[in-house]
């Protein structure tokens, strides 16, 4: 499973240990990733992702998993996102027709 955010694209970051004598070792730096459950209102199921601590945090902030993806572009978004999101207009396009 690899170590990246399904909104964001966060991913691992390299860097070094640098000691008190100055020697370096390479490490890296993993990113806080939660698997989260989020409901979708517009496709009336929860939807299972695994997001950084930060994706989660502007989801909350914007309104819900749907007013997010909504509101931002898809060239922000990670492929999971797009795939979604096309998810989301193509069912809020169907509720919109049948009103």
């Amino acid at each position: 499973m690899a170590r990246r955010c399904d909104f964001t694209g966060k991913g691992v970051q390299t860097g070094n240990n640098v000691s008190h004598a100055n020697n370096r070792t390479r490490r890296r730096f993993l990113p806080n990733l939660q698997d989260v459950s989020l409901m979708s209102d517009v496709l009336g199921t929860t939807v299972q992702l695994r997001l950084s601590t930060r994706a989660i945090r502007t989801v909350e902030k914007r309104g819900g998993i749907d007013a997010y993806l909504l509101s931002t572009s898809s060239e922000k978004l990670g492929q999971k996102a797009r795939e979604l999101k096309r998810r989301i207009k193509k069912a809020a396009e169907k509720q919109g027709a049948a009103a």
